[in-house]
């Protein structure tokens, strides 16, 4: 079978070595439905992420994001300290700060049974040492305290634009109700009661967020460093929040 136009050479060499037959492979995709999946993972930041229809599929904005913060955690001296992801997924962004900076103590939460375990797969196979917690964020009332909290929650709207292959992508990942800010408000203003007083508070965000998700980190933190920054299609995609 030859290779279709709409497959790249590398994934239709990684679909040959995994699948004998390829013709309902190809059906799949000609429906939109990710090639990740049917690969089974995806390379990301250099880890071997593995991935299903339980997790969101990582994003290169996504990692761009762990570059950014990278760089904020050394620069305001954190290397040593404890980091929170709110709503992991496959792991992926707890793997990478954890591979990157091996000092940092990292815990890892999400709601879904499902993908925390998949999660755990994934550090174990990346021999990354995390500690993970199945909770509702919206329900999490932490006693250990951290200096670094990290998140890329959930900001599509339902009346959002998106690509059809986002349809097979776990809804509770991607979409929230009303603006599409509900996370990122939660988390702004209940973060005060597990963060230590020096932290670094780091976001994805919608590319159409920025300015108001800026307004609402000054009123929950008004003596804060607040950033701004965007991805490399010069989009506003990040949010740092620095209190020194």
């Amino acid at each position: 079978m030859e290779k279709p136009d709409s497959i790249t050479t590398n994934d239709w060499k990684l679909l040959k070595a995994k699948y004998s037959n390829l013709k309902p492979v190809v059906k799949k995709i000609e429906k939109n439905y990710p090639v990740q999946y049917l690969i089974g993972y995806v390379d990301f930041y250099g880890y071997k992420i593995s991935v299903n229809k339980n997790v969101l599929i990582p994003r290169f904005e996504t990692e761009t994001l762990l570059e950014k913060t990278i760089k904020y955690i050394k620069k305001l001296k954190l290397n040593k300290g404890s980091l929170i992801d709110l709503g992991t997924g496959s792991g992926c962004i707890s793997i990478v700060l954890k591979k990157e900076i091996e000092t940092l103590s990292v815990t890892s939460l999400d709601i879904s049974r499902k993908a925390i375990k998949l999660a755990k797969k994934n550090a174990k196979n990346n021999k990354a040492k995390i500690s993970f917690i199945r909770h509702n964020l919206f329900k999490f009332n932490p006693v250990n305290k951290y200096d670094i909290l990290i998140s890329n929650p959930p900001y599509i709207t339902l009346n959002d634009e998106v690509d059809d292959k986002i349809k097979y992508e776990p809804k509770k990942a991607i979409y929230t109700d009303g603006d599409g800010l509900k996370y990122y408000k939660h988390i702004l203003f209940t973060c005060k009661n597990y963060l230590n007083k020096k932290n670094l508070i780091a976001f994805e965000i919608g590319d159409k967020q920025g300015k108001e998700l800026k307004e609402l980190a000054k009123k929950a933190f008004p003596k804060s460093t607040i950033s701004l920054e965007k991805d490399l299609t010069g989009k506003d995609r990040y949010l740092f929040i620095i209190n020194e």
